[in-house]
């Protein structure tokens, strides 16, 4: 069959119209990538896109400068309510601005052996990981709960790596300071008894609680260990502040100088005062903590604390976040406080936006922190950058 002329010019004309239609797609397309890959600001509640266009998988998650180089450690979640399981692990983000990350991969894996610690299906939460400059190791903690045992195992685990992005090693798990005594207890404390059988949130229950109830209880086996976060002093003193006694009091805990464990030395903070979540900054030689209170998954108002000591008498600061939404911290959880490099006086209170029914579609509420008498303030903003902290710093 013979095609005519003008039939060959209009396939021509055709082939040329979808090579370049397909050429505008390709570029829109790269455009598109290029804009959502790079951020010159942060937009709290946002999906946050990495440089992969994924959104950051990094849920109650802590960061570490080394090198001049943020890095970002948090849970990985999955899709559906069995997502806030690990079935992955913790992961790893890197930036050298804040805005800009880049998807490192999987810091530490859970495991398939039944049984383990970190069998994949138990809970690895709220990762922190510090480093050790005399054996130049980095050290993480975090938040275990074991496969299938809900939240009654309470332990704190710890893994140890060369590298700053891992792959980090799993050392073991554990309750904080058995067979240890808080420092401030005389010996009085030490040999005081409880009633057995008092019932929950009486006055009399509340009472023994605040005296050192479940201290006493978990005093063979160790203390109850949940939300937690890691410090490290100027001095290069590492401490280990987490929610036990049944979320209803704080403790922190000083660990051994080379960050893998516990020396034994630890104090209670708000006993009864039901706080979990805690982040913890310093700042002109004062401590500063913004904790939450115990509401499951649903958000709360927010509390603040400070103290010219690690170890107290810590000082109850109220609500640091101000206008619309802060009794419920702007439906956000804290879960560490982040000294910004190159800045004085500046520091970002990252909290989570949790979503249980679809954990992976988690939101990261970043907002900065000012200070108003010596009180930490956190205010809400739709978009803000790094310049914010350049008034703060004048005014110091």
């Amino acid at each position: 069959m013979t095609i005519p002329i003008s039939t060959f010019k209009r396939i021509k004309i055709l082939s040329l119209f979808i090579l370049a239609a397909f050429a505008l797609a390709c570029s829109s397309s790269n455009s598109t990538d290029s804009e959502k890959t790079y951020h010159n600001n942060f937009q709290p509640g946002q999906i946050w896109l990495d440089s992969d266009s994924v959104h950051v998988n990094a849920h109650g998650g802590g960061i570490l400068v080394y090198e001049g180089v943020y890095y970002w450690f948090g849970e990985h979640k999955t899709a559906g309510r069995g997502g806030n399981s690990a079935l992955v692990g913790i992961g790893c983000y890197s930036s050298t601005d804040l805005y800009n990350w880049k998807n490192e991969g999987i810091a530490l894996a859970s495991v398939e052996e039944e049984g383990a610690d970190i069998e994949k299906g138990c809970v690895m939460e709220r990762p922190k990981v510090i480093y050790n400059a005399e054996t130049e190791k980095f050290v993480m903690w975090f938040h275990l709960e074991l496969k299938g045992k809900g939240y009654e195992a309470a332990r704190t685990a710890v893994a140890v790596s060369d590298h700053v992005t891992g792959p980090f090693t799993y050392l073991r798990s554990l309750r904080p300071n058995a067979g240890q005594w808080p420092m401030e207890y005389t010996e009085a404390d030490k040999t005081q008894t409880f009633e057995s059988e008092l019932e929950w949130w009486t006055p009399e229950w509340m009472e023994a609680l605040k005296k050192g109830l479940f201290v006493a209880r978990d005093f063979e086996g160790g203390q109850m260990s949940r939300d937690m976060t890691l410090f490290v002093d100027d001095d290069g003193t590492a401490y280990h502040i987490h929610s036990s006694e049944d979320n209803l009091t704080l403790q922190i805990s000083e660990l051994t100088s080379d960050y893998t464990d516990f020396t034994g030395k630890y104090t209670r903070l708000f006993p009864g005062g039901h706080n979990e979540a805690p982040a913890i900054l310093k700042r002109n030689n004062k401590y500063y903590m913004i904790a939450s209170g115990c509401t499951g998954w649903d958000p709360n108002a927010a509390r603040s604390a400070v103290a010219s000591s690690i170890w107290g008498p810590w000082k109850q600061l109220g609500n640091p976040c101000v206008g619309e939404g802060a009794d419920l911290t702007f439906e956000s959880q804290s879960t560490f406080v982040l000294p910004v490099q190159g800045m004085d006086d500046a520091y970002i209170f990252m909290a989570d936006r949790w979503r249980p029914k679809d954990p992976i579609d988690g939101r990261y509420i970043w907002l900065p922190i000012t200070f108003e008498n010596e009180k930490p303030v956190i205010k809400w903003y739709d978009e803000w950058d790094l310049t914010v902290f350049d008034s703060q710093t004048v005014q110091k």
